[in-house]
């Protein structure tokens, strides 16, 4: 009987991007952080930020995913944030992918303090840690259609900001069960949560980008 394969890992490097909208007036601007969901991009992100009210005041940054692939059509390329394979290394890799990008956004443009992390999908899971666990703190937090990955839920507490979690009523992946124990989790951790279930399924709408709006003012 052969002996079970050895599975050995290594570190490796790989290049990241982000696509960025900067506000057209002079800074410092608040940044507004976004991350895309599944088999996204980038700009796809980029592009839903970009309709939020609101969202010319500023500086707008959408985080591809380290792990690149060819959507359906093989024309476009998307990302996906992570599998359950090497999952607890993959966290620790984003992590660290986000506070650079972070860095080095700052780096380039006039920045205020303030940063809001914004997630869709498999997103959502990437604001949560990034405003719990990137050294750069948080204001606000945008969740849609996502939930708090299952590393966080064990902690007492996470010192997130207030957060809006949003899901479309339609919505087959994120749950109205998924969502009500989010919020509920959240609010027993002291976190001023906005719950908002819209008209709609796993996807972004006007209700929503109106909440997101809504959100962006009160953390300014």
């Amino acid at each position: 009987m052969a002996a079970d394969p050895i599975v050995t890992t290594l570190d490796a490097t790989t290049q990241g991007r982000y696509v960025t909208r900067p506000p057209e007036s002079e800074g410092p601007h608040p940044l507004l952080l976004g991350f895309h969901g599944y088999g996204e991009n980038a700009e796809v992100h980029l592009r839903q930020l970009e309709r939020i009210p609101g969202a010319e005041r500023w500086l707008l940054v959408a985080v591809q995913a380290l792990h690149w692939f060819y959507g359906r059509n093989h024309q476009q390329v998307v990302a996906s944030w992570m599998t359950k394979l090497g999952r607890e290394q993959a966290v620790a890799d984003n992590l660290r992918y986000v506070e650079q990008v972070v860095t080095d956004v700052r780096a380039r443009y006039a920045t205020s303090d303030m940063v809001v992390y914004s997630g869709f999908s498999q997103g959502a899971s990437m604001a949560y840690r990034a405003a719990s666990g990137t050294g750069h703190p948080a204001a606000g937090l945008v969740i849609l259609g996502g939930d708090l990955p299952p590393e966080l839920r064990d902690r007492a507490s996470l010192g997130l900001p207030p957060t809006l979690v949003g899901r479309g009523s339609r919505d087959e992946w994120f749950t109205q069960a998924k969502h009500d124990t989010d919020v509920a989790l959240l609010a027993s951790w002291g976190v001023t949560v906005e719950a908002l279930v819209f008209d709609g399924g796993h996807e972004w709408t006007d209700a929503f980008r109106d909440a997101a709006g809504r959100h962006l003012d009160a953390c300014r």
